[in-house]
């Protein structure tokens, strides 16, 4: 039985990045927002005929087709958790980017787990879903909520929290990938410089104890954004609760850690961002490490005119709108 379905992206509403933990991963904290751009996986799974094994097929050649693809190691940890022998074939329409961070090859490989879990009509147990997405990958266990997400551990600790309306969102994709992992070094680095934005002369130290306040102060700032308690002086209960969300946004000041080390290395991304806050976005950002940048919007229509521009000037941009958790179980199978 073949079952298809949409892979949603991610992107960090904000990303405070701790001390180095003892298994070598860093602390985070961060707020994950699926939005409706997505991929397409069809799985197909069959008992008895065929032989067993699992084949990736996906016609982006960026995409590993062997064991170290994501879907790959998830179909291959369901099928043991099932313990069922089955001939599968994975197929990736690929539409997000391979490297953007916005968390395609996660989301990716948790649809298909869903799509397994229907094509063989055996529904795993959601602690055996999440210790599953954990070993696979930090930023996997979102997708297995969606919506708003609080991550904390070094990501794969995951929260729901109280779902935002839908929020018009711009998302740059620039041809450019950033390593993650040299995006932490460089972070470490900065630390062990003792500057938290390469700027000697800010006076903001950022000692191991000074990563621990950033998280503590970022989870002070998301507290007091989500928690329906106004920084923007106008009442949460009244006029447009998107609006009011984009201005407490700005306001709380909460920001992507990454983007201290980033745009130091690849200044094309910081134009980037200033690209989309010239186009009236109320809050842009990184997403994740990159290279995705994204800008919340005040309407659809603002968005789609800001594409406009952006192409013009040879962006590759686009429109979407963040997708609530609701919907986000909603639209998942084609």
């Amino acid at each position: 039985m073949a079952v298809s379905v949409r892979s949603f992206a991610k992107i960090n509403v904000g990303l405070a990045i701790g001390a180095k933990r003892d298994d070598g991963f860093h602390a985070l904290r961060t707020i994950y927002q699926t939005i409706a751009i997505h991929d397409v996986i069809k799985v197909d799974a069959q008992r008895g005929t065929g032989g067993t094994g699992i084949e990736i097929r996906c016609k982006d050649t960026r995409v590993p087709d062997d064991e170290s693809n994501t879907c790959y190691r998830v179909a291959d940890r369901v099928l043991r958790s099932m313990k069922e022998r089955a001939k599968v074939v994975i197929q990736i329409e690929k539409n997000l980017p391979v490297q953007g961070g916005i968390g395609g090859g996660s989301s990716n490989a948790i649809a298909t787990m869903f799509a397994l879990e229907r094509a063989l009509k055996v529904e795993l147990a959601p602690s055996e879903r999440l210790r599953i997405a954990s070993e696979v990958g930090s930023d996997l266990p979102l997708f297995l909520l969606g919506g708003t997400v609080l991550g904390c551990g070094r990501g794969e600790e995951v929260y729901p929290l109280p779902d935002l309306p839908p929020l018009a969102c711009v998302v740059i994709t620039p041809a450019v990938a950033v390593s993650t992992p040299q995006a932490f070094r460089d972070w470490d680095a900065m630390v062990a410089a003792g500057s938290a934005d390469g700027n000697a002369s800010s006076g903001r130290e950022l000692t191991q104890s000074g990563a621990f306040d950033t998280m503590t102060k970022f989870s002070h700032a998301a507290f007091e954004w989500l928690s329906g308690k106004s920084l923007s002086g106008v009442p949460a209960e009244s006029g447009d609760r998107a609006e009011t969300l984009l201005l407490d946004l700005v306001r709380a000041g909460i920001e992507n850690d990454f983007e201290r080390v980033v745009f130091s290395q690849i200044p094309e991304l910081r134009d980037l961002k200033r690209a989309l806050e010239r186009e009236g976005a109320s809050y842009s950002s990184l997403s994740g490490s990159g290279s995705t940048l994204y800008g919340f919007f005040r309407s659809l229509q603002a968005a789609e005119e800001a594409v406009e521009h952006l192409r013009a000037a040879g962006i590759a941009a686009l429109a979407t709108e963040t997708l609530p958790r609701s919907s986000y179980r909603e639209q998942m199978f084609v």
